[in-house]
């Protein structure tokens, strides 16, 4: 029989596993969900600034195109009027032939952008927040200085920098300029994930790299859906287990029965002696009232009235042998508790047992002793009630044998206790072991040698299946006591 304890370790061993992995899968997808926000966001910043740093390309480009040709006196140049329509601008500086410019730094990177043939960053000092581009063109040369967080377009900005736990930064040559802090706090902490972005920004003439940084840590998995998936999994292995648990009682039941139909075909051999005694008579009775009636018959002129009373006579025994086959078909019959359930009179049913016991009775010389209070009709299937009853009297007639035959006492009573018929079988043997008591209804568990151990268990099976009960213990007086109660037929109405 399969081991209940190692069955409940290895289902909450399944409901560990399932729990553990349905809460990686769930941490997982809540870390590749967080993963996927962030590198959305940070290639939408990368788009927005190198939209900002290709426009200052083209700026530099329209001025070196349009070249200042004569103005009017008074007239601002137009130069001058790009800090209006660009904020981040701050500046805009313009070199015309002949002249200098105020500083080395602008002239380093004039010749640069010679060189390159596009604009170049003049010495840049991120720490300031700002830096210059210049672009060489004949007969003027412009530089722009720029602001770095003003070029920045809040207004499109995927993130809100206030709360965004995203670090957003531009790098260029070790120097860093930081655009959006981020959540500090959790960058500090080394538990968690860490995401990372970098990317060049796409003009060459401005080579900062975008980079930002998320830091995600443990209190941000989804420990609600975690645990909500931890308690589904302890509710479906729970009804799993339940299910389990009663496939396999229903299984045991089963196959008690079937090993009960085995047991029961063993103990034919005990009853053919007394069933071949009883229909011994009947079938001598039925062959010569037979003949008689075929004598009479024959005779000239026939008796036919006495013949009529031997048939007659033959066919009442007839009858006594088909009920001697009937109670000798149900001692072997497989019950059916769950669908055979009918009105039976208890005390018949101890009457039919007894009539298939006599001869084991005589041999032992037990003359059984039974007393009924009134009528008590319960609820049973019929051959499951005889196959109950059965056993018990055979149990008890086998208990007596270990005493004196004087000292041999079989005593029943079938009486109504607490809305249930109950019938009590006693005898006066050497009772029931203190040890054994707890185990008595154990399958495979026998005190008697050759026994199989399936008798009292498979009885317990079948009260149990038709809403009764069985228990055994031992008298005061000597002996033992097994009571079987069944639910009252009146009640199971």
């Amino acid at each position: 029989m399969r081991n209940t304890g190692s069955g409940t370790r290895w289902w909450w061993m399944v409901g560990a596993v399932a729990s553990l992995a349905g809460a990686v899968v769930l941490a997982r997808q809540a870390i590749d969900e967080q993963r996927a926000l962030f590198e959305t966001d940070a290639r939408i910043v990368h788009r927005l600034l190198s939209q900002q740093v290709v426009q200052h390309d083209a700026i530099l480009a329209t001025l070196a195109l349009l070249q200042p040709g004569p103005e009017s006196p008074g007239a601002t140049p137009p130069e001058q009027r790009l800090p209006a329509l660009y904020p981040h601008i701050l500046a805009v500086q313009r070199r015309d032939r002949n002249a200098a410019w105020p500083d080395a730094a602008l002239s380093a990177a004039e010749a640069d952008s010679r060189t390159r043939r596009r604009a170049a960053l003049a010495a840049v000092d991120l720490a300031s927040g700002r830096y210059r581009l210049v672009l060489a063109a004949d007969p003027t040369a412009f530089a722009l200085t720029i602001d770095l967080r003003g070029m920045v377009p809040w207004a499109d900005w995927p993130m809100k920098p206030a709360s965004s736990p995203v670090r957003v930064a531009l790098e260029h040559d070790g120097q860093t300029v930081e655009l959006q802090a981020g959540d500090t706090t959790a960058q500090a902490n080394p538990g968690g994930w860490r995401f990372e972005f970098h990317k060049h920004l796409a003009a060459e003439s401005q080579p900062f790299d975008v980079v930002a940084t998320r830091h995600m840590g443990w209190s941000e998995l989804p420990w609600g859906r975690m645990l909500a998936w931890s308690l589904a999994v302890a509710l479906v292995l729970a009804a799993l287990a339940q299910w389990q648990r009663q496939r396999m009682a229903r299984r045991r039941a089963e196959e008690l029965l079937r090993l009960g139909q085995v047991a029961r075909l063993n103990t034919l051999g005990e009853l053919a002696a007394g069933m071949a005694h009883e229909l011994n008579q009947p079938l001598t009775a039925v062959l010569a009232n037979t003949q008689a009636a075929q004598r009479l018959l024959g005779d000239d002129p026939p008796e036919l009235d006495t013949a009529r009373t031997a048939m007659a006579q033959a066919a009442a025994q007839a009858r006594r042998a088909a009920e001697v086959v009937g109670r000798l078909r149900r001692a072997v019959e497989r019950p059916d508790t769950r669908g055979g359930v009918l009105a039976v009179d208890l005390s018949d049913a101890v009457r039919r047992a007894l009539y298939l016991l006599e001869p084991e009775c005589e041999r032992r010389g037990v003359v059984p002793q039974w007393q009924a209070t009134s009528a008590v009709t319960v609820a049973a299937d019929p051959v499951a009630l005889d196959q109950i009853v059965h056993n018990l009297l055979m149990n008890a007639l086998q208990s007596l044998e270990a005493v004196k035959p004087l000292a041999r006492q079989l005593l029943l009573t079938v009486s109504q206790t607490e809305g249930q018929g109950e019938l009590r079988v006693a005898d006066s043997g050497p009772g029931i072991p203190a040890e054994v008591l707890p185990r008595l209804f154990e399958p495979f568990f026998s005190t008697r040698e050759g026994g199989l151990g399936l008798g009292l268990s498979l009885c317990e099976t079948l009260a149990g299946g038709m809403g009764g009960s069985l228990s055994a213990a031992n008298r005061p007086e000597g002996g033992a006591v097994f009571s079987l109660r069944l639910p009252l037929a009146e009640k199971h109405r």
